[in-house]
């Protein structure tokens, strides 16, 4: 077998950080749908909440079209 080169490796590394990540996220999309479908609220509905609240001042934007 021959010598691989440092591209190669950093590309490996990348794809499995990538697929680690995807892996993760689906986790977390299993247990929320398992959550919702056991009638419970999930956490991170609370923090989506408080993140719209925070971000929805954008009424100055409708009147600078005239």
């Amino acid at each position: 077998m021959g010598a691989r080169r440092p591209e190669t490796q950093i590309k490996r590394a990348r794809e499995q950080a990538l697929r680690e990540k995807r892996e993760r996220k689906q986790e977390k999309k299993d247990a929320r749908a398992a959550a919702r479908a056991a009638g419970e609220t999930p956490e991170l509905q609370e923090e989506a909440e408080g993140a719209v609240e925070t971000t929805t001042p954008s009424s100055g934007r409708e009147s600078s079209d005239s």
